[in-house]
């Protein structure tokens, strides 16, 4: 096989550029440095035969028919709306906030006009809203942010809301009605046999070759291929010459139960101000599974390890615009993809990307 295309990352951003560009006659090569396929999105069965995600829950969700219809080529789906608890002082109330959050946590009964009312009452005018503190007392006021937002985020970014972007928390709803799902997006579902075999099946096209446990700089100077599309971390692309992009990272702490059949009354739970870990995950009520013991997993945040999440701040925005200026001077290389545009993408925004991406080298 003679490679014209080298894909530096085998997760959804660099699985689909490879499927993309091998069904338009490319000879592709798709290198990973870690051992498997589906990047962060990886499954397996655990020891005990629970289908667990290594690195964390991921739940598929999208308003994009385009993103959905593609993916449907690779797999059938379940389908699945996810659902948070969080605990606050021994009790459970419904993540996003809304009405039953509400009438729950301060023993009203409010229909959605009463909320309504309600949080005008509490809210804290904020202008301009620069940060993520800005955003929540504009949305529910000081005492839902510091019990549901101000640990957690604390927890989460090891940061203060206000040293944050107002992008961080502008994702998460607040919400008048009864609406108690994490999304609200028309397509939500999980993959029917798992993420990992979705990517099985993306990458098993006959001008793809696959290569795992391999890192970048080891193939760099090997292979002459006419193209690269890298989507790992663009700072390391670049010898971190100009200083490291920062990221947050998570460290998994995975745990099987024997004969439980149900651990918590939710997907998830989160842990706004208790323990180091933010949010427990019960497998089983994601993906439907039938087993007599169950498998969970709690996240410990953490400065090391893995790159997972780009801290969004300013000054690290304008380090990564230094980059980017890099990389358009970069001959014969694309930089897509959640770690290579220090953005945080949803798996639909990273697929979305790629097939925008896909379609520009191969119409150009």
């Amino acid at each position: 096989m003679t490679v014209d295309t080298l894909v530096v990352g085998a997760g959804f951003a660099g699985a689909v550029i490879a499927e993309r560009l091998a069904s338009a006659g490319r000879e592709v090569l798709v290198i990973d440095r870690r051992d498997h396929l589906a990047g962060n999105a990886f499954d397996h069965p655990d020891s005990h035969g629970v289908l667990v995600h290594r690195y964390g829950p991921h739940l598929f969700h999208t308003n994009s028919d385009a993103v959905f219809e593609y993916l449907s080529r690779f797999t059938e789906w379940r389908p699945y709306e996810h659902r948070v608890l969080a605990s606050l002082d021994g009790q459970l109330y419904p993540l996003p906030i809304n009405q039953r959050t509400i009438n729950q946590l301060y023993g009203l009964n409010l229909d959605e006009a009463g909320v309504e009312r309600f949080l005008a009452g509490v809210r804290e005018h904020r202008s301009p809203v620069l940060t993520s503190e800005d955003v929540v007392l504009n949305a529910v006021g000081r005492d839902l942010c510091d019990k549901f937002f101000r640990g957690y985020t604390r927890k989460q970014w090891g940061l203060e809301l206000s040293e944050l972007s107002s992008s961080v928390l502008a994702r998460i709803p607040t919400r008048t009605n009864r609406d108690d799902r994490y999304f609200t997006d028309k397509r939500q579902a999980m993959p029917a046999e798992g993420y990992t075999r979705l990517f099985e099946r993306l990458l098993a096209h006959p001008r793809i070759r696959v290569e795992t446990g391999v890192d970048f700089a080891t193939v760099r100077e090997r292979i002459g291929a006419g193209l690269t599309v890298f989507t790992g971390r663009i700072d390391e692309y670049f010898g971190f010459r100009l200083g490291r992009l920062p990221y947050r990272s998570i460290r998994f702490e995975h745990q099987h139960l024997p004969g439980v059949e149900q651990f918590q009354p939710a997907a998830t739970v989160n842990f706004p101000n208790d323990h180091d870990y933010t949010r427990i995950t019960e497998f089983k009520q994601i993906t439907g599974q039938r087993h007599t013991g169950t498998s969970i997993v709690k996240e410990f945040p953490t400065d090391e390890g893995d790159p997972y999440y780009p801290v969004p701040r300013s000054a690290n925005q304008e380090l990564y615009q230094r980059y980017r200026e890099l990389a358009a001077s970069e001959t014969n290389v694309v930089f897509v993809g959640r770690l290579a545009q220090y953005r945080y993408y949803n798996m639909d925004q990273a697929a979305a990307a790629a097939l925008k991406t896909a379609a520009e080298i191969v119409g150009g």
